[in-house]
């Protein structure tokens, strides 16, 4: 069992149908159930998914993005732990704030696994994070 980060994009892939990533997000999503991992996301996610439908007025829509996120996974806050990886992670590197909150969230959960389709991250390393890598190069 492994405890596994997914950036918001991933969630997006498989909310969206996202007709390049979906299948892809989808059966790892069903290897991470088979396996018994922990599927783990940060708070900024769960509001990173609603902006979408909450700019087209579709209320309805962003509050079934935002439970089926609280059901999959673990939601872990941006607390006083995540804040400081974040300044750590922001002191030694050009990364943009928002992902570095997220980066900030998974070092501080101890995840053996950030997954984002974000290639500037992937070439990162990030004490309390063992991997960052993308969706196609899972080692899973």
């Amino acid at each position: 069992m492994s405890r596994i980060f997914w950036d918001t994009n991933l969630f997006i892939y498989l909310l969206d149908r996202d007709p390049v990533f979906f299948a892809p997000t989808a059966a790892l999503r069903k290897r991470m159930l088979e396996r018994g991992d922990e599927l783990i996301t940060s708070a900024m996610t769960l509001g990173e998914i609603q902006v979408w439908p909450r700019r087209q007025g579709d209320y309805a829509l962003a509050k079934v993005y935002g439970d089926t996120i609280r059901r999959m996974c673990t939601v872990i806050p941006f607390d006083a732990g995540a804040a400081e990886r974040f300044a750590e992670i922001r002191e030694s590197s050009s990364v943009r704030p928002p992902d570095a909150i997220q980066l900030g969230c998974a070092a501080e959960a101890g995840v053996e696994l950030f997954l984002t389709n974000d290639q500037g991250l992937q070439r990162l390393k990030v004490p309390g994070i063992h991997f960052i890598t993308s969706l196609d190069k899972v080692p899973l």
